[in-house]
C-alpha cells in the first residue's frame, strides 16, 4: 500500500515534532477506524459519552484544585500523582495483551481501561496542564513518563501502574541497556519512536482480533514513518496474503527475506516461496 495514499494532514502530524502528541493518536484512530461499523442497538447519547474528551478537563482542573495550595513541587508532583492514580483510577495493572478498545483515546479513558502508549499521552496531558513539564523516556523495555519537579530531581514512573522507580531500581534498569550504563543518556523520546510503538502494538491487538483490513492500515502508517523496515514489509506482505492479495504480498515476503535472510521466518518464507508460482492458490 503506497503512503501516499494517507491523508495528508495525517501525513504531516506524523512528521511534525512540535504536534500535540495526544491529538495525532486521535487523528491516527479516526483514520484507522474510519467506517467501523457500529450496532444499531447501540445507544447514541451513550455512544457520544463514551467517545468524548470532555473528562480530560473535569480531571485537570480537579487536580489543579487540589495542588494549588501546596508550595514544595515534589509534594505537589506526589499529591497529583496520588490524586490521578488513585482518587481519578487511573492505577491499572499489566497485561501482555491489551485489547482493540483500549487504543481508543476516548472509550479507554471514559472505561479507565488504556493501551500504555494512549494513557502515557493522556497522562503527560493532565501533568503538562498541572504546569509542570512532562515527557516519555524509554528505560529499556518500556516507556514510561518523565515528571520534571525542578531542575534537579525528576519523578519516572510506569504510566499503567502509576509506580515510580528509585534511582536504584533506573540503575538497575539501565544495567539492561546496550553498551556502558553509565553513558546512558534518558533522552525524550521523539514523537516518531512513540507513535512507532503505539502502531505496533495496535496492529498486533488487530491482528489477534483477526481485523486484518485495520491492521493493514497501521502497517500503511508505520511504512510511512520507514518505508523500507523488513519486518513491517513482512507483515504487511502477512496481511495482504490474509486479504486474498497473494500477487502482491509475494513482492513484500520476498524483500523480507532478501533483507533478513538469517531471520527464522525468512528461512522459512523462502522454502516456501521456493515451492510456489503465483497461480498457485494456497500458502500456509
Amino acid at each position: 500500500m503506497n503512503t501516499s495514499l494517507l491523508p495528508e494532514l495525517l501525513l504531516s502530524e506524523l512528521k511534525s515534532d512540535t504536534k500535540d502528541l495526544l491529538q495525532t493518536l486521535v487523528l491516527l484512530e479516526e483514520y484507522i477506524f474510519q467506517g467501523r461499523n457500529v450496532a444499531k442497538t447501540v445507544d447514541a447519547k451513550a455512544l457520544q459519552a463514551e467517545q468524548s474528551l470532555d473528562a480530560i478537563e473535569t480531571i485537570i482542573e480537579q487536580c489543579q484544585a487540589v495542588i494549588n495550595e501546596i508550595e514544595s513541587p515534589l509534594e505537589q508532583a506526589e499529591v497529583l500523582l496520588n490524586e490521578l492514580f488513585y482518587q481519578h483510577l487511573f492505577i491499572d495493572e499489566q497485561k501482555s495483551d491489551w485489547p482493540v478498545d483500549t487504543f481508543k483515546v476516548a472509550t479507554g479513558l471514559n472505561q479507565r481501561l488504556m493501551s500504555p502508549i494512549i494513557k502515557a499521552a493522556i497522562v503527560s496531558e493532565i501533568i503538562n496542564a498541572c504546569g509542570f513539564h512532562c515527557d516519555l523516556v524509554f528505560v529499556p523495555t518500556k516507556v514510561m513518563v518523565r515528571l520534571c519537579c525542578n531542575d534537579d530531581y525528576a519523578i519516572i514512573f510506569d504510566a499503567i501502574s502509576g509506580e515510580s522507580l528509585d534511582w536504584h531500581e533506573l540503575d538497575l534498569c539501565l544495567d539492561d541497556a546496550e553498551g556502558d550504563p553509565s553513558q546512558y543518556e534518558l533522552d525524550s523520546m521523539k514523537r516518531s519512536a512513540v507513535l512507532v510503538e503505539h502502531l505496533s502494538a495496535l496492529k498486533n491487538a488487530l491482528i489477534r482480533e483477526q481485523e486484518f483490513d485495520k491492521a493493514l492500515l497501521c502497517v500503511d502508517v508505520l511504512l510511512s514513518l520507514n518505508p523500507d523496515d523488513p519486518r513491517q514489509r513482512r507483515d504487511r506482505g502477512f496481511l495482504l496474503h490474509q486479504l486474498d492479495c497473494f500477487k502482491v504480498a509475494v513482492d513484500d515476503y520476498r524483500y523480507f527475506v532478501e533483507q533478513c535472510p538469517t531471520d527464522p521466518a525468512a528461512q522459512l518464507l523462502k522454502l516456501q516461496l521456493d515451492n510456489i508460482t503465483l497461480s498457485d492458490p494456497t500458502f500456509h
